[in-house]
């Protein structure tokens, strides 16, 4: 198969988690920026990127990079690549952009001239005056930092990777499910260790985390922009979701609970298990949380999101919200806690300095995640088990 450039593109601060995503697929990688990870695949790759990155946000072809400070430049570099090589002469494209730092910063002008470009190149290339756009939808990005311009073309649709399929019924302010995706791996989580999300929401960590232990692909149950490319071929994509199915780890149940004082958002969570398949798989249980207690079990992971609140009057609610994550992991200390919010004064409301903190955003929003370790549990010690009845 002829092999390309790839990217996969990421929250800032979660490259790392990217990178060694797609190095699990079995792809060396080219390089590491800010938001982007650079690797070489082939068509193959695209469709196992797409359904198996947790954390990445788009998986796109790198067409082309190049330096422009001109619209001239632009252009003629832009015509230069092999455009014909994807886009079919019956799609229909679009062609999105960004600038920073450049000398080409109005993006209408840059999409506009790219566009041009592009068309002008399929014209020569087809032989062809019009396009019908009546085939598939393929989206170019140019993006424009320090006067370097990378092209590129999505290969993952209208809706960014986070969008698993199987968010029915959302509460306010969800966590982003690759953001989930990514803070469960830094975490000392993994599936045999018992873990309790507290403030669950619509269920975010529970359902990534369930996912994760049973070996789920992420975008099994979507699809993507490049599952109708011509390019490749729906026996591909039919055979590498197969495969995806058959490696669903089937032994044992992960160890998974999962509370919010809203039974709304229990049952919106109890949905959206149901829709990624692994409602059987996690407790949901109504309980404000300073009446909860931690699971029985010792080297348990506590991981949840707590509202943020926007008005003062939210303040004092909030502190006490944060003292009541520290006297629920008071109750045993061999529990670690990984706690992600936009509240700066969360060390000083919980009482004790994380042993780790991280920034990064969620969406637009930065937030800090918050790392206090417990022990390791001892060697042999992790393993499934039933869940059982809790009396939380």
């Amino acid at each position: 198969m002829k092999t390309f450039e790839i990217i996969a593109t990421s929250t800032f601060g979660l490259e790392s988690i990217v990178r060694k995503e797609v190095e699990d697929l079995g792809y060396e990688v080219n390089s590491v920026s800010d938001g982007k990870v650079t690797y070489t695949g082939d068509t193959e790759a695209v469709v196992l990127s797409n359904l198996w990155l947790r954390s990445a946000d788009r998986v796109l072809i790198k067409m082309g990079e190049f330096k422009a400070t001109s619209f001239e430049e632009l252009f003629n570099e832009v015509n230069s690549l092999p455009w014909e090589a994807w886009i079919t002469q019956d799609a229909k494209f679009t062609v999105n952009g960004k600038s920073i730092k450049s000398a080409l910063f109005s993006i209408s002008d840059c999409q506009a001239i790219v566009k041009k470009s592009i068309v002008k190149r399929l014209q020569q290339h087809y032989d062809i005056e019009w396009f019908q756009e009546t085939g598939p939808s393929y989206t170019v990005q140019v993006s424009l930092l320090k006067d370097i311009a990378t092209l590129t073309i999505d290969t993952t649709g209208e809706v960014g990777l986070h969008k698993r399929g199987y968010r029915k019924s959302t509460v306010e302010a969800p966590i982003k499910e690759t953001l989930a995706a990514a803070l469960l791996q830094i975490s000392y989580w993994k599936k045999g260790r018992i873990l309790y999300d507290p403030c669950c929401g619509s269920g975010t960590f529970a359902i990534e985390a369930a996912m994760i232990a049973k070996n789920i692909a992420p975008g099994l149950k979507r699809e993507f922009a490049s599952s109708h490319w011509e390019q490749i071929p729906k026996t591909l994509w039919e055979a590498l979701r197969q495969e995806a199915i058959e490696s669903i780890d089937q032994k044992g149940n992960p160890i998974i609970y999962a509370s919010d004082i809203d039974r709304n958002a229990i049952l919106s969570a109890r949905d959206n298990a149901i829709a990624a398949g692994v409602d059987e798989y996690v407790q949901f249980f109504a309980k404000p949380l300073h009446k909860t207690s931690l699971p029985h079990g010792d080297y348990g992971v506590v991981i949840c999101n707590p509202p943020y609140g926007e008005r003062l009057s939210d303040l004092t609610k909030i502190q006490k919200l944060h003292k009541d994550i520290r006297a629920l992991m008071n109750s045993n200390p061999t529990w670690s806690l990984y706690t992600v919010t936009s509240v700066e004064t969360f060390e000083k409301d919980y009482g004790k300095k994380a042993d780790k903190k991280r920034k990064l955003y969620n969406g637009n929003l930065q937030v800090n995640y918050y790392q206090y370790f417990g022990p390791k549990p001892p060697k042999g010690g992790e393993n499934f088990k039933a869940i059982p009845q809790a009396s939380l």
